[in-house]
């Protein structure tokens, strides 16, 4: 009995642990999830908030850098080439450009030139100044002050307008050293080759009387002893005054008796005496004559440019290989441009490497022909414009042209209005090509050009002397950006701020300080005011008076003793004229003075040919 108790009893406590053991693990499990579901409760509320907060804070700095960000740059290849490939017209007329990456209309330029608020066709105030260039009573003759035996020679360099700098100058010169002047070599060797004479170009005969009350003109040297004289052959610095002339040339004058001065050009201070001032306009205005054969091909080429229109503009282009490659500029071409304008480039072994955003930065870049046509657009021209063009071969060929030509359809050049019959007695001379357009350009109603060369300067300055006819100058430091930046705006916003960074360089009465920048560009001293009384008074522009006889002074009392006078410039205000026309001396660049020259050894005079830019982009 009792071990069958125990054997129940062991039965039993058998069941129970049994029991127990298969119910322990569930309830495990159940145990587990609990605290797991409790765990995720105290995550839902504690972690999941705190990842909404960060969540919801990223957002909302996404959305406010969406909204205050600028919109994407345009960059410059880009912008270069723009117009160029995505040029379409609806049915308005409208002129729409569109981007690469994006089909949606970006910039409208219109058919219509609109209002600019201003006659485009006249400068401001322009009837109240007039060109006065006649000698003073007080200022010698020829007859009176010619030493009997000084003859000045100069040999030319460059284009035709550089060469004409240097004509004029050189009559300056003569006078400044009581010299007879030879009739002027032109150059023959540099990169034009052009074999004209000075009288297959200029009116020979018309030179020489209209300056015989100034400098006695002769058209070769005397001979001596039954054989030609030989010129003693020197250099003088760049931009030397009167005192730098006698001090140098007198001494060797007196000994050799004929002097010849080469690489004549921009030798001669823009500083001077304001008698000798009008006696360079004489010289450039007045004597300086095209011969009848080109004077009369070129009024034919004006003739049917008015047959065209009652206005038109005339455009210096100047985007030839030789200019874009000696700027340094970038066209947006990539590397197949850098390695042909590079190629060019070398062709000058003093040139610094190309730093082009540095020059275009500073406005030394030409506009390409697509910017100029915008902004001709912008200021007010309309499609209906005739435009001439007095361009070379332009970089790109006709490519580069379509922008510009979509915008003004009526576009000229020599080549167009005139056969090539016409054209065959100056189509071999670059020279006499280059006058032809110099004519058409002086006459047009509008004047614009596209850097600051030599033909630039020599048109801005005879246009201002014959009545300030409007010449626009792009202010290209300020136009880049703009440029560039154009698809961030409607082209009213465009035109209006393009309007603006043009205030000053439309060719205005007195919009460039007497004084400042070249003298063929701003020939203040021979431009009168209307209250004049006098054809021979000293002009007094606008807020500006002149004194005559502190301007001998100043010339007198440089501090180099006159014999180094280039005018300093800060970088800023530097034109064309110092950096790709005029021929740069090393020592100068680098900050040295230019050694002092003992003039009792007239020896120590004739200086080597030193490395030096050639004059390439004159016209």
């Amino acid at each position: 009995m009792k071990k069958k108790k125990r054997d129940v009893s062991n039965g039993h406590s058998s069941i129970n642990m049994n029991s127990v053991i298969n119910v322990t693990p569930l309830s495990g499990v159940v145990f587990r999830t609990a605290v797991l579901r409790r765990h995720l409760r105290r995550l839902r509320h504690h972690v999941f908030p705190l990842v909404s907060a960060v969540s919801g804070c990223l957002l909302l700095l996404l959305a406010a850098f969406s909204l205050l960000a600028p919109s994407p740059v345009l960059h410059h290849h880009d912008h270069l080439s723009l117009l160029r490939h995505y040029h379409s017209s609806d049915d308005n007329g409208v002129v729409e450009a569109r981007s690469d990456s994006d089909e949606t209309t970006t910039f409208h330029v219109p058919e219509s030139g609109g209002s600019s608020g201003r006659d485009l066709w006249s400068t401001r105030k322009s009837d109240m100044f007039h060109g006065c260039s006649n000698a003073a009573d007080n200022f010698a003759a020829a007859d009176v002050k010619t030493h009997p035996n000084r003859y000045l020679l100069i040999a030319t360099s460059g284009g035709l307008n550089q060469q004409r700098t240097g004509i004029t100058d050189a009559v300056v010169a003569a006078y400044i050293l009581n010299a007879t002047l030879v009739v002027p070599k032109l150059d023959q060797k540099s990169f034009w080759k052009d074999s004209s004479n000075f009288d297959e170009i200029f009116d020979v005969d018309w030179f020489i009387s209209s300056l015989s009350k100034d400098v006695e003109i002769i058209k070769q040297l005397p001979t001596k002893g039954g054989k030609p004289m030989s010129p003693y052959t020197m250099r003088v610095p760049r931009k030397c005054n009167a005192k730098c002339y006698q001090n140098r040339l007198v001494p060797v004058l007196n000994k050799k008796h004929a002097v010849q001065l080469t690489k004549f050009d921009y030798r001669l201070s823009n500083k001077l005496d304001s008698n000798l001032q009008k006696l360079r306009c004489r010289a450039n205005y007045h004597a300086l004559k095209f011969t009848d054969l080109i004077n009369e091909m070129g009024k034919t080429l004006v003739d049917r440019m008015r047959m065209k229109s009652k206005h038109f503009i005339a455009l210096h282009l100047r985007f030839e290989p030789d200019m874009l490659a000696f700027s340094g500029c970038d066209f947006g071409g990539g590397e197949k441009e850098r390695k042909e304008l590079g190629k060019i480039r070398k062709r000058w072994k003093t040139l610094h490497a190309s730093n082009p955003d540095k020059v275009r930065r500073h406005g030394r870049c030409p506009l390409t022909p697509e910017e100029v046509g915008l902004m001709l657009r912008a200021l007010g021209f309309g499609s209906d414009i005739h435009l001439y063009v007095a361009s070379g071969e332009v970089y790109g060929g006709e490519e580069t042209l379509a922008p510009l030509k979509k915008l003004f359809p009526n576009f000229h050049s020599k080549e167009t209005i005139a056969s090539k019959e016409e054209l065959t007695p100056f189509s071999s001379f670059s020279s006499r090509m280059a006058a032809l357009d110099f004519i058409v350009c002086d006459e047009s109603d509008v004047f614009i050009t596209n850097n600051n060369g030599n033909m630039a300067r020599m048109l801005a300055g005879r246009r201002r002397y014959f009545g300030h006819k409007p010449t626009f100058r792009p202010n290209a430091k300020k136009l880049s950006p703009l440029f560039m930046n154009r698809n961030n705006m409607t082209w009213e916003e465009f035109a209006s701020k393009l309007r603006t960074c043009q205030i000053g360089f439309m060719g205005e009465p007195n919009e460039i300080k007497p004084g400042r920048g070249e003298f063929h560009e701003n020939p203040a001293a021979c431009i009168c005011s209307a209250s004049s009384t006098r054809s021979n008074e000293v002009p007094i522009p606008q807020n500006v008076s002149y004194d005559s006889q502190n301007m001998h002074k100043e010339d007198d009392t440089k501090k180099d003793s006159g014999y180094v006078t280039d005018e300093q410039i800060t970088e800023d205000e530097q034109d064309w004229s110092e950096i790709d026309y005029t021929e740069m001396n090393i020592n100068h660049s680098q900050g040295k003075m230019l050694p002092s020259i003992r003039v009792s050894d007239p020896g120590l005079l004739l200086k080597p040919d030193e490395p030096e830019l050639e004059e390439f982009f004159s016209d």
